[in-house]
């Protein structure tokens, strides 16, 4: 598929138009829910695609990747509650150098639990920063989240969170993407795929391994807000290899 295509399915899925009709379409639970999102019109590679996310990582191959050099300073823009997740979109200027290629942060969304798994361990929850360059190739940053102490980033953006699904609408607490990393920046990384439909294939995956932490009332609170679990199931690697930057 073009990379100008998968950006703009990216778009469709992630953004202020996802909380209409579409967001009917499919669900996580059901008839609707991710055993049956390949059945659904249009989304025959969330069954077929060999490639697919989220995984559970249990052996990585250990590389001297360079390490990541993320430029987050631009801030939030918006917050939208879409029917799948929170999503906070953010002004443009937020990029990630990776691949000789610069990738602009699009906006950061939500999974409780996580998607992702890391020796078979899951997480109460994750957030994904959702990149794009300029042809439009996909990159997502995972950051898992711990049971702990409150992230004073997070508790400005729930100050906004809408209670139901809607329109987006301005984030006043302005916050920084830098906020919710952790200090150590070690990370997994592999080839997989967005992990709601239409699941397209060609997207790169850097996992942090060391979560930053949040309070069991700050995950709580995300979890009313969206009223259902919103993760889809691990899938296979099918051969495909996670390499491992300490």
């Amino acid at each position: 598929m073009p990379a100008l295509r998968l950006s703009i399915l990216i778009a469709a899925v992630f953004t202020a138009a996802a909380w209409g009709q579409e967001q009917h379409e499919w669900s996580y639970e059901g008839t609707t829910g991710p055993l049956n999102w390949g059945k659904l019109p249009g989304n025959a590679m969330c069954e077929t695609g060999r490639n697919q996310s989220p995984v559970n990582i249990e052996a990585a191959l250990k590389t001297s990747a360079k390490p990541l050099q993320p430029r987050y300073a631009a801030g939030s823009r918006d917050i939208l509650n879409n029917g799948h997740t929170i999503q906070v979109d953010f002004e443009p200027g937020d990029t990630l150098a990776v691949d000789n290629a610069t990738f602009t942060l699009q906006q950061m969304h939500f999974h409780a639990p996580s998607e992702n798994q890391i020796a078979g361990h899951s997480f109460p929850m994750e957030a994904h920063f959702v990149h794009a360059d300029a042809q439009g190739n996909v990159l997502v940053v995972a950051v898992m989240f711990k049971e702990g102490e409150a992230l004073t980033a997070l508790n400005q953006v729930w100050a906004a969170m809408p209670s139901d699904a809607g329109p987006p609408r301005p984030l006043l607490n302005v916050v920084t993407p830098m906020a919710f990393l952790p200090k150590s920046r070690s990370y997994y990384r592999f080839s997989g795929s967005l992990t709601t439909p239409p699941c397209t294939e060609g997207v790169r995956w850097v996992v942090l391994e060391t979560p930053v932490s949040a309070s069991k009332a700050q995950i709580e609170a995300f979890e009313h807000a969206i009223k259902h679990h919103n993760n889809r199931p691990v899938q296979p690697l099918n051969g495909r290899v996670v390499i491992e930057k300490k």
